[in-house]
């Protein structure tokens, strides 16, 4: 993750795998709060690219849990992108 964050200090973009590693490693618990944060505040501010987004999204489709509805019920999703 430090490689990861040095390069975003420096607005450098990360490479798909990079990403990958870099989202594999929050959403498997392994990533600490700051360097969460450190990941997401150095996106942001540089920019997410194409490779980065595609890298993060991979693992994050990965990590899915699919959930069954009855088609018959109206059903509501509660969790937004804030958009």
């Amino acid at each position: 993750m430090r490689d990861f964050l040095h390069k975003l200090i420096n607005r450098q973009h990360l490479s798909r795998d990079e990403a990958r590693a870099a989202f594999e490693a929050i959403m498997s618990g392994e990533a600490s709060d700051a360097q969460i944060a450190g990941l997401l505040v150095g996106l942001a501010t540089k920019g997410v690219c194409l490779d980065e987004l595609i890298g993060a999204a991979g693992v994050m489709r990965e990590k899915v849990v699919p959930i069954e509805v009855a088609l018959y019920e109206p059903v509501l999703d509660t969790c937004g992108t804030g958009g």
